[in-house]
């Protein structure tokens, strides 16, 4: 069961804020931030991790169809993951969504926490497509949920925070499990995609559209000048 806007705790409030709403809805991109392991502290809109998330969405706002996609971010009720309270977030905001603008295609950003949300939350219908960006994965995390949707995992070989190996092998497990996967491996990069800030917004930028506008969902076009993968993932020119 989700969480809806009547059960969210002693939050309140809906867990969909549309930052960008078209007059005809075809297709919506929501993004969802970063946290903690463990909080029931409420979630804030000025807590800097949903702030690093303002520049993402732009990005994402800047390849896409102003009139007809959705641009939108998930409200949290706690700043933690705690027992994937985030996820159910999402799932609600997903529902909230549908009910306002149809079954819409529907792609999930997240980074960090809010990476694991959205793979987590990827098992709503309305999901094509994952851009998980240096995403939060333990070693058991479920991959079934993506079989035949697309999934793009960008991480910096520098975070200190999150594995970029542990999204490499998620993306291997989630390849194998019938999902469109592949991992981009940005050089010099940080969990909090500061450094090389323009080639982490670049590629947010192309991905997203090609999540959106490929009908099967299969993120393949490049991404900068990003380090390719060697695990089967898609075919990333190789940059510096």
């Amino acid at each position: 069961m989700t969480a809806t806007a009547q059960d969210r705790g002693g939050t309140g409030g809906s867990p969909l804020r549309v930052r960008q709403l078209p007059p005809r809805v075809r297709a919506a991109v929501l993004a969802l931030h970063g946290g903690q392991e463990e909080s029931r502290a409420p979630s804030r809109r000025w807590h800097p991790a949903a702030l690093r998330m303002r520049p993402v969405l732009r990005s994402a706002a800047s390849a896409v169809p102003s009139g007809q996609v959705l641009l939108g971010e998930v409200r949290y009720r706690y700043r933690g993951w705690n027992e994937g309270d985030p996820a159910q977030d999402a799932l609600a905001a997903l529902d909230e969504l549908t009910a306002a603008h149809g079954e819409v295609p529907v792609v999930l950003i997240g980074h960090s926490m809010g990476g694991r949300a959205a793979l987590a939350a990827s098992r709503h219908p309305r999901v094509t497509g994952v851009l998980a960006l240096a995403p939060w994965v333990v070693e058991d995390e479920p991959v079934d949920q993506l079989r035949g949707s697309s999934l793009v995992v960008v991480h910096g070989d520098r975070d200190r925070v999150t594995s970029p190996a542990a999204s490499v092998a998620y993306v291997r497990r989630a390849r194998a499990r019938g999902a469109s996967a592949g991992t981009v491996l940005v050089r010099g990069g940080d969990h909090a995609m500061l450094r090389r800030a323009g080639l982490w917004h670049r590629s947010v930028a192309e991905i997203t559209a090609d999540l959106l506008s490929d009908g099967e969902g299969r993120g393949t076009r490049r991404a900068g000048s990003a380090r390719p993968r060697t695990d089967g993932g898609p075919g990333w020119p190789r940059g510096a």
